[in-house]
């Protein structure tokens, strides 16, 4: 029976017990370079932008911007997980939160309805990605691109390029306006998914098992795991999830526009590879993507305090996405040489 490796680069206890303080250290920056590189831009904003930066307005309006983001990334991660990727996280976004609006105001559905219809069709189009990834055997780059596109296409048709504007009962706009200890409460859902993922990824064998068909689907097969089964479970959980985010961007926007969403797509992949550099580099994990949202969501806030330009955001983005895969890149290669 062939063996599965994990493919992460964190020390272990073991290596870490007999290494002097110095090898600790050496060993240990890579691992938390981007922790402390968060705290560290925190820090330096906080002495040039005192004013502006260390407050807590500050704080909410990162909160509240990122907190989207933060939660596309979390999806993305799951069938990353396994090796695979899923671009309706970006584009399925524009569908459900016009939709999530739409079934409210033109079919006059109770928007508990209309949020439980927007999350079984999140989990709808999951399945059909998984469909076409495992049992079709497209590439899951063409496949979600294709699925995506197509997502987007129906969000037009179904606007006819127009906003989506009425009003709807406040219990649907508390669901993401609403403040909790002062913070907005879509943090909150931030941190308890990222608590949900996180006890699935490291603390139940579901998680052992998506890592393992990362790392090598073939092993894993080899090995009992019922690699289409746990595929395809992974992309409806991320389609549940980004439908679960379209729906908090509807109430947030409290207005349904296709051109609205995508937007989303790039920093929501930046954060998720930049989650495979850190914490435990080598491959995607909870906490390194909610580092990777952090970093961005810092550096941002801080550049356009600045004075930052309005192409300042995807410049940033764009560059720290090339950097975060060529880091990953690198530490892929440098496990392969461990290996060896």
């Amino acid at each position: 029976m062939q063996s599965i490796e994990s493919n992460a680069l964190e020390p272990t206890e073991d290596e870490l017990a007999g290494a002097s303080i110095g090898e600790k250290i050496i060993r240990l920056v890579p691992v938390y370079g981007l922790v402390i590189l968060t705290v560290l831009l925190i820090v330096l904003f906080s002495i040039l932008l005192p004013s502006t930066f260390p407050t807590m307005l500050n704080l909410r309006a990162i909160l509240s911007d990122k907190a989207i983001i933060a939660l596309l990334s979390l999806a993305a991660i799951i069938p990353m997980a396994a090796g695979r990727i899923d671009l309706t996280v970006g584009y399925g976004i524009v569908l459900w939160h016009v939709l999530a609006i739409s079934l409210q105001l033109y079919l006059g559905l109770p928007w508990p309805l209309a949020v439980l219809i927007v999350l079984v069709l999140g989990a709808f189009v999951g399945f059909l990605n998984g469909l076409l990834v495992e049992v079709a055997k497209i590439d899951a780059f063409i496949a979600t691109l294709g699925t995506g596109t197509i997502l987007y296409a129906l969000a037009l048709w179904h606007t006819g390029g127009r906003q989506v504007v009425g009003v709807l009962p406040q219990g649907f706009y508390a669901i993401s306006g609403t403040f909790v200890f002062g913070l907005p409460i879509t943090a909150f859902y931030v941190f308890a998914i990222t608590i949900i993922l996180w006890i699935v990824f490291d603390h139940l064998p579901i998680g052992r098992y998506l890592y393992a068909i990362g790392a090598n689907p073939r092993a894993g097969a080899l090995n009992g795991i019922p690699t289409r089964k746990f595929v395809v479970g992974a992309f409806i959980a991320s389609g549940t999830l980004t439908a679960l985010t379209g729906v908090l961007l509807a109430s947030r926007l409290r207005i349904g526009q296709a051109s609205v969403g995508l937007e989303y797509l790039l920093p929501a992949l930046v954060g998720a590879f930049l989650g495979s550099t850190t914490i435990k580099p080598g491959r995607v994990n909870v906490w390194g993507t909610i580092v990777g949202v952090a970093i961005l969501a810092v550096g941002i806030s801080g550049i356009q305090q600045f004075g930052g330009s309005f192409w300042v955001e995807p410049m940033f983005n764009g560059s720290t996405l090339l950097i975060a895969i060529g880091i990953a890149g690198y530490a892929q290669r440098k496990r392969g040489a461990v290996r060896k």
